[in-house]
């Protein structure tokens, strides 16, 4: 990984510049050997030399150091190794605002810990010793110790270079800030004459270059043991530590992934760590759910009226080749509905809606302190520089940017509105073909319905219900992973934003489109016998079931969560694990150097962490949007994500190349698409428990037509619920078997208005309008509240911050006065009363 300085000076046509030349002397590693901070790939065969020779040379001219070197497994690629000089780092460093240590934190305790706080520490902490250990938690032992969370830094200047604490000019700068320098170089680096002829993006876009990255700093894995020999490099550290499959329990060691990866893919595995988390108590409470429904199955009243209609006859379910059925028939279908549509469901829609509220406004807590661990609260976005593409495609208009006051490139209100107008006619596109797509499938799952309810196996016959529904779902789960494969902001996380929020309209569409078609459509629009609502005149509109629509909402959910997390962890491990194994074990045979191995890795997504963010984004809205149909979402989203961090982890150390490490302070757009997930969710599981479950037709029947003898105020219910229809004159039939079933509340065909809906009818549709409104304004009193009441950051974060700004205040001018007098002391002059 390391190449001497006399191999560079060695190569005639890789001389390093004028400006570099004085820093050779500088650049030496303490065992005589340069740190390689980026690494180029070119194909020799490529046509286009005249590009590349020239970008190199800006590059040379710009202070970095660069080397070629053969690949030893392919003939055709050559390395370009780049080497930034202390120099040339300094310089960048200044100009790009990094913030750089000057002094060890000096942590204070207040008046209380002085006092008799100081007993009550100190009791706490036998006590804690005594308790057993937290396996969850590392070995602090396992960690290096981190040094920059432990000091005060402020932007580097090299005009005020003394009042950093260099004790290494080549440890100084990590290597994530060195890859982040030469990365901000090679962004804005011209490669021919013109203002839009810049930066490697374009270069790799046009076949110039093959490949760009920062090295890995070594292998990951080592033949003796961490424990006696230590760890080898920061990424073997973060494979024995972190992305083992063994350390599924522990926490991760965020501030060492941060330190490798940077802040922004530090904040997405804390982010990611926190959700999972925040999942147990959710899994919990839904897995407690379900088994009250599961322990009160066999004795719900509503099941046992089901199973035991053995006499009550159901309307035929199609026009043709369809006969009557008798309702005990579907009595599975009945016990299993009632696992999910039970008296725990308003309680588990109420404190989802809470626990989403309480994630968010806690995670913006956990944010407040890695922020500030991290070094990133007084990190803004107006330091993050323009987007290369931008500034060279609008360079020719420029403003005064408001915040710096200095010309910056504009682009134009009606640039912009004219690609905000494509943006959003391609966003409705593909909506719409979505749309198509859900359509389709309703036309399946009438035809099916159709074929199984007529089907000559009588297996099939008598459990129609699952058949068209299952089918229904996988069908719909193929178009859904077959859609996800479809598919000029001002700086980088604006790019991100905007791409992130498109990607996320599409796929939400198209994900819970027919979850929403099945939760609030489906049943509502079916008429009655004999004037059934027919699409395009030919197929007969679906019908709920007796007990209700409930179980198929939950078997779509179910069916699509499972197989999609399934599929995605397969494409995200099983389908890159076959190149990178052959990779490594060729590594291994023939003794490569680490750009030849990161060179046979997979790069990573070219959309960064959008993928990653989107997918997990996907499961929270799954998790909770119609969680009072399925309790044991949760629970699935938690062992997917206990799999999902070392999957991440394990690729993100093994399988990928090393990514640019990038600053961050938040999850980006991310966070306010959760917010309205979770504003999403308060609306769509009132319509779910007023609507799509039975709750509120059994609340109405208990309160206003119940018999309510021996505590069985559901007696009777199914009865009152269930419509006569005469079918004699219709179909020939005799006069005992003429009158037929079918779940709504209307007249009967022999009362003065037949077939009018009943006085129950109106009941229980006021009652599903008054839930709705009490159910949401009370859930959206208890989140604003819960919201009120806990404060964006700690308190004694608060303090901590304000009192090292003031200690920072004073010690930058102790370091100053210090810095006078002694190049006073230097010139031979002494002032010791004098006012520096």
């Amino acid at each position: 990984m390391h190449t001497s300085i006399s191999e560079i000076l060695k190569e005639k046509t890789l001389k390093p510049s004028r400006r570099s030349l004085p820093c050779l002397a500088q650049s030496h590693d303490e065992d005589g050997k340069k740190r390689i901070d980026y690494i180029l790939v070119y194909k020799k065969s490529s046509p286009l030399v005249e590009k590349r020779v020239t970008f190199e040379r800006n590059l040379r001219a710009e202070g970095l150091m660069l080397e070629k070197e053969p690949s030893l497994t392919n003939t055709d690629i050559m390395f370009v190794k780049i080497h930034v000089p202390w120099d040339t780092l300094c310089k960048y460093a200044e100009q790009m605002n990094i913030r750089m240590p000057f002094r060890k934190k000096s942590y204070f305790t207040d008046w209380k810990s002085k006092t008799m706080g100081s007993r009550f520490h100190l009791r706490c902490r036998q006590i804690k010793s005594w308790l057993p250990r937290n396996p969850m938690k590392l070995d602090k032992e396992a960690l290096p110790d981190l040094e920059e969370t432990d000091c005060y830094t402020a932007p580097f200047s090299r005009a005020r270079m003394h009042h950093f604490t260099i004790n290494n000019r080549h440890t100084f700068f990590s290597n994530s800030t060195r890859s982040r320098i030469v990365h901000h170089v090679l962004q804005r680096t011209k490669y021919e004459d013109g203002k839009s002829k810049m930066g490697i993006n374009r270069l790799l876009g046009n076949g110039t270059y093959e490949a760009a990255f920062p090295p890995h700093e070594g292998g990951y894995k080592s033949r003796h043991p961490i424990k006696t020999h230590g760890a080898q490099n920061h990424r073997h550290l973060l494979y024995e530590r972190w992305a083992r499959w063994g350390m599924w329990y522990k926490y991760q060691p965020l501030d060492l992934i941060r330190r490798y990866f940077g802040e922004k893919i530090g904040l997405y595995f804390a982010w990611l760590g926190w959700y999972t988390g925040m999942l147990i108590p959710a899994a919990l409470v839904g897995l407690l759910v379900f088994l009250y429904g599961f322990l009160t199955m066999d004795t719900s009243q509503v099941s046992k009226e089901i199973c035991e209609a053995n006499t009550t006859i159901m309307c035929p379910m199609c026009e043709e080749n369809c006969n009557t059925w008798k309702l005990s028939d579907s009595c599975v279908y009945a016990k299993v509905t009632h696992l999910f549509d039970n008296g725990g469901t308003v309680f588990f829609a109420i404190f989802m809606a809470i626990w989403a509220t309480v994630f968010l406004e806690f995670w913006k807590r956990r944010r407040a302190e890695l922020t500030y661990d991290w070094d990133l609260i007084d990190w803004e976005e107006e330091e993050e520089n323009l987007r290369p593409q931008f500034e060279a495609k609008y360079s020719r208009v420029e403003r005064v940017n408001p915040i710096s006051g200095k010309p910056e490139p504009f682009q134009p209100f009606t640039d912009k509105l004219s690609r905000l107008m494509v943006s959003v006619s391609g966003i409705f596109f593909m909506m719409s073909l979505v749309l198509t797509a859900v359509f389709a499938v309703v036309v399946f799952r009438l035809i099916a319905m159709e074929k199984f309810a007529s089907f000559d196996w009588e297996f099939v016959k008598k459990n129609w219900q699952f058949a068209t529904s299952g089918t229904g779902v996988c069908i719909n789960f193929m178009i859904i992973m077959s859609l996800n494969v479809v598919e000029h902001p001002r700086t980088e996380s604006e790019w991100e934003n905007s791409f992130a929020l498109k990607m996320f309209l599409f796929q939400f569409v198209n994900l819970n489109s027919s979850t929403f078609y099945i939760a609030f459509f489906l049943g509502r629009f079916a008429g009655r016998p004999g004037k059934y609502n027919k699409l395009f005149n030919r197929w007969r509109l679906e019908e709920c079931h007796p007990s209700g629509c409930l179980i198929d909402l939950c078997l779509q959910m179910g069916v699509i969560m499972v197989l999609k997390q399934i599929w995605n962890n397969f494409m995200e491990l099983g389908y890159p694990y076959g190149p990178s194994n052959y990779s490594l074990s060729l590594s291994r045979s023939l003794a490569l150097p680490q750009w030849d191995i990161d060179w046979n890795l997979q790069p990573m997504n070219a959309h960064g962490l959008v993928d990653e963010y989107l997918e997990m984004v996907l499961q929270f809205g799954f998790t909770t949007i119609f969680v009072a149909a399925f309790p044991l979402a949760p629970l699935l989203a938690l062992l997917n994500n206990i799999i999902e961090i070392r999957l991440d982890a394990y690729k993100f150390v093994t399988q990928w190349r090393r990514p640019m490490p990038a600053r961050a302070t938040d999850i980006g757009i991310w966070y306010g698409i959760l917010e309205g997930i979770g504003v999403l969710a308060v609306i769509t599981n009132a319509f779910v428990i007023a609507i799509t479950s039975d709750y509120i037709p059994r609340f109405v029947y208990v309160f206003r037509y119940g018999p309510c003898v021996d505590k069985e105020c559901l007696r009777g219910y199914m009865n009152s619920s269930l419509s006569v229809f005469d079918m004699g004159e219709r179909l020939n039939v005799s006069e005992e078997s003429r009158y037929c079933r079918y779940r709504d509340y209307r007249a009967s065909p022999w009362s003065p208005v037949p077939y009018d809906f009943t006085l129950q009818f109106w009941h229980v549709l006021a009652a599903r309008l008054a839930f709705i409104i009490v159910f949401e304004h009370l859930v959206f009193g208890i989140k604003s509240f819960i919201a009120y009441l806990i404060p964006d950051m700690p308190k004694s974060l608060c303090d901590r911050m304000r009192r090292e700004k003031y200690l920072m205040q004073e010690m930058m001018y102790e370091a100053e006065l210090e810095h006078l007098q002694k190049e006073r002391k230097k010139n031979g002059r002494r002032y010791h009363h004098e006012w520096p």
